[in-house]
């Protein structure tokens, strides 16, 4: 794979044994058997990097840059509002923590990096469950437990949740993964205009209540803009 670069991105069979000194057998095995996997595309006698490496790399490439682009609105969110803010991704029917900016506040709801959420229960579900339509065949009422009086348990609550979620740019949720928590969440997307990732804050509900959010909601869906624009969104029509 050293053989390609942006300098000279469709080296030839010939060059490839070169520059590897493999011999040229072995090296043209090798090289077929990645044709034929996706990892390298032959156009003539030339090769290019293949649609399946670039899949295996665009993960990795994207949530390192999703993470160093957006901590410092995440950073900004937390100074401006006081409350710890998180960045979600999606895996399956969870949403795991991948950057936070914590509260300053002595009475906290800890937020770590790594925690892993279902999509359910909480405000930065909702937010997916709006914007990332393979969100949905990822989840099964069946296996929808109910932490709290306050877990929504149906599709049809949760269907309603993400229309609104959609409607209004942000999300709020009380008491609906631990009683004494509440969220509000607002989604991110890439310079392709899909959903990146999910902004939101963590809260004890004992300091913030749902009279707050029509204070907070505002604050958290800019946030999700400026993070947004960091990675190149340009907006619906863009």
């Amino acid at each position: 794979m050293n053989c390609f670069s942006v300098a000279e991105p469709e080296p030839t069979l010939q060059q490839i044994i070169r520059r590897t000194g493999l011999p040229s057998s072995t090296c043209q095995r090798l090289v077929q058997n990645m044709v034929r996997e996706g990892f390298l595309d032959r156009e003539g006698d030339r090769y290019r990097i293949g649609i399946g490496m670039v899949r295996w790399a665009a993960p990795g490439t994207l949530g390192l840059d999703l993470v160093k682009l957006v901590k410092p609105v995440l950073q900004q969110l937390r100074d401006e509002t006081g409350e710890t803010a998180c960045l979600y991704v999606r895996d399956g029917a969870f949403r795991t923590v991948v950057a936070v900016a914590e509260t300053r506040h002595v009475v906290i709801r800890p937020f770590m990096v790594g925690m892993v959420m279902p999509l359910h229960a909480g405000a930065p579900g909702k937010i997916f469950l709006a914007h990332d339509p393979d969100a949905w065949s990822s989840l099964s009422e069946s296996q929808m437990s109910p932490f709290t009086p306050a877990t929504p348990v149906s599709f049809d609550v949760l269907r309603k949740q993400a229309d609104e979620a959609k409607e209004q740019g942000f999300f709020a949720a009380f008491g609906e993964r631990n009683e004494d928590v509440g969220s509000v969440a607002a989604p991110v997307f890439d310079h392709a205009g899909r959903l990146a990732g999910v902004l939101g804050l963590g809260f004890p509900t004992q300091r913030v209540t749902p009279a707050d959010v029509p204070r907070l909601g505002p604050l958290v869906a800019r946030a999700a803009a400026a993070a947004s624009n960091a990675l190149a969104y340009q907006g619906a029509g863009g």
